[in-house]
């Protein structure tokens, strides 16, 4: 495991060396060097500037991930289970997500204004439907062995359902957490670029306005930190609640 750590921070070198070279050739507004950008995210943050962009954009991720992925998982598990309510909900939960969401972006600013509701609707329709799918896949892979045994135990609906096809779909439904996580970054950008004046996404579009191509970047690599911390964050999540089910394996 320290053997591959090493090689990745040995690739991120080279890459940064290699971007430092190819900016050195190339105009600021074009590429600018790791050096600037760097110099430029340092004062940002010391001098508070980007602090509350960082706090609004993290906020809107929080806020529509919380309901995105709540909706997705309460969905997820009704049509897993009910295949009546599946086949009638999901040819229009699939028309939902054919649709661009940059493309409703300015309707839900009509509807919710220019706030954070707008932005955090976004958000939360973006990560819907990544848990949504695995939730159904995971419940109605479960296996069939363990089903029968199940229903000769007598077991309810109910108990089958909380009992097994919940924590044998676990790895499942966290795999698609973990899309919705990063999705969630997505749509909070986007939300930030039709209509906002605070987020980092509305920093991007400040900066490019301004043609301050060091200050895009340094928003950039805040949006790349804010995403892993959160994934991170999720797969710290996903070891604790999948720790008692390893444990049984290994046994």
């Amino acid at each position: 495991m320290k053997s591959y750590r090493f090689y990745s921070f040995l690739l991120f070198l080279c890459l940064i060396i290699g971007w430092e070279f190819a900016a050195s050739s190339m105009s600021e507004l074009v590429l600018p060097a790791p050096s600037v950008v760097l110099v430029v995210l340092w004062e940002g943050l010391t001098t508070g500037y980007l602090l509350p962009h960082i706090y609004r954009t993290t906020l809107e991720v929080c806020l529509g991930l919380f309901f995105g992925t709540a909706l997705g998982l309460l969905t997820g598990i009704l049509m897993g289970e009910v295949d009546f309510l599946r086949r009638i909900l999901l040819p229009y939960v699939i028309a939902s997500q054919a649709v661009p969401k940059l493309a409703l972006a300015p309707l839900f600013i009509l509807w919710f204004g220019f706030g954070m509701t707008s932005k955090v609707v976004i958000t939360a329709l973006i990560c819907f439907f990544p848990l949504l799918e695995n939730t159904i896949t995971s419940i109605q892979q479960t296996e069939s062995n363990k089903k029968e045994l199940f229903r000769v135990l007598d077991a309810t609906r109910w108990q089958t359902l909380i009992h097994l096809k919940i924590p044998a779909g676990l790895p499942g439904i966290m795999a698609g957490f973990r899309v919705a996580v990063v999705l969630a970054i997505v749509g909070a950008v986007v939300g930030e670029f039709i209509g906002g004046s605070e987020g980092l996404g509305a920093m991007i579009v400040a900066s490019q306005g301004m043609m301050d191509t060091p200050l895009m970047f340094a928003v950039l690599i805040l949006l790349t930190a804010l995403g892993m911390i959160l994934y991170e964050f999720v797969n710290i999540i996903e070891k604790w609640f999948l720790r008692p089910y390893t444990k049984e394996k290994k046994r």
